[in-house]
């Protein structure tokens, strides 16, 4: 039985869907349980197998059901944290790798979510997280987060 221990984070690879199931645990699952049926099928009557050594076999795969499904729910973890990362660049200047091997900059103005990820749209190019190699904050002139003229009045009117 093989067990996938790693996947390999590639700017693409590095977000899964919470909704993405591994195909592989069921199989493993049905193939642990036809090697206990067959073990018990085919043993001597005379020489029966310990309980125990299957005990601790049940227990064995148990626990590795178990880290499994923490491993996936650690993979949903991260896919959420990725995508609201992505949301929180919105508005930001960001510097990314282009497809010939270049660098090119520009504002981020909405992401987009599709099977690979998370992908932001910076002028019209569609750019995936992992092209992104730096961000800074908005222009000052254009942000209004930082432009003092959008600052609310701190002035307070007298009370009536």
């Amino acid at each position: 039985m093989s067990v996938p221990a790693t996947e390999a984070v590639t700017p693409n690879g590095m977000y899964r869907s919470p909704t993405t199931t591994t195909t592989g645990s069921n199989s493993d699952k049905e193939m642990f349980l036809n090697l206990m049926v067959a073990q018990l099928r085919y043993q001597d009557p005379l020489n029966p197998a310990d309980s125990g050594e299957f005990l601790a076999q049940n227990a064995q795969f148990t626990a590795l059901e178990k880290m499994q499904d923490v491993a996936d729910q650690t993979a949903a973890l991260l896919a959420a944290q990725i995508s609201f990362g992505a949301a929180g660049m919105v508005g930001r200047n960001v510097t990314y790798l282009t497809e010939d091997g270049g660098t090119a900059s520009g504002v981020v103005s909405s992401v987009t979510y599709d099977a690979t990820g998370p992908r932001l749209t910076v002028g019209d190019q569609s750019v995936s997280l992992g092209q992104i190699s730096s961000i800074s904050a908005a222009d000052p002139a254009t942000d209004p987060a930082t432009d003092p003229a959008s600052e609310p009045s701190t002035s307070t009117a007298p009370a009536v």
